[in-house]
Formats: C-alpha cells, structure tokens, sequence
C-alpha cells in the first residue's frame, strides 16, 4: 500500500457499541472523536478505543469494506475486521 492508503477502522464506544469508519490516518481521526468534534455518533456514545483498522487502496475500496462491515452482525464485525482479504 502506498501512504495514501485509506483505512476502515472499528472504535468501541463507553456502551459498549461499535463505531466504523474510514480515515487515511486512524490515529488522528480516533483524537478527533475524542475531541467531541468527530462523528456525531461518537459525540452521542464517546469512542474508548481502537478496536483495529484494515488498509485499503484507494477511498471507494474503504467505503464498499464500511458499508459491508456494518451490514454484519454486531458479534461479527471483529472477526470480519480480522479477516484476511483474499
């Protein structure tokens, strides 16, 4: 992957829910939901922490992996992130 590369990454939230989205720089993007300035998900349900990113070649690419990570099933969407890419 080259630096541009985007990012799908999965935040777990004060309730215990999950957050997903995409970023070319997950590590500032969680600050920035720390910040209360993020999605307006994480302001409503704060993010803990970073459950794990996958790297993806290009912004459409990471945008088809969010919308299929969010269609799985809350018990899923670890080992989807986890899951290797053929």
């Amino acid at each position: 992957m080259t630096a541009a590369s985007w990012f799908l990454y999965l935040l777990e939230c004060s309730d215990g829910s999950y957050y997903a989205g995409i970023s070319t720089d997950v590590e500032a993007r969680f600050r920035v939901h720390l910040s209360g300035k993020g999605a307006r998900y994480t302001r409503a349900h704060p993010p803990l922490r970073i459950l794990g990113w996958r790297a993806y070649a290009d912004r459409s690419a990471a945008s088809r992996a969010e919308w299929e990570l969010k269609r799985q099933p809350r018990g899923q969407k670890l080992a989807w992130l986890e899951r290797q890419e053929d």
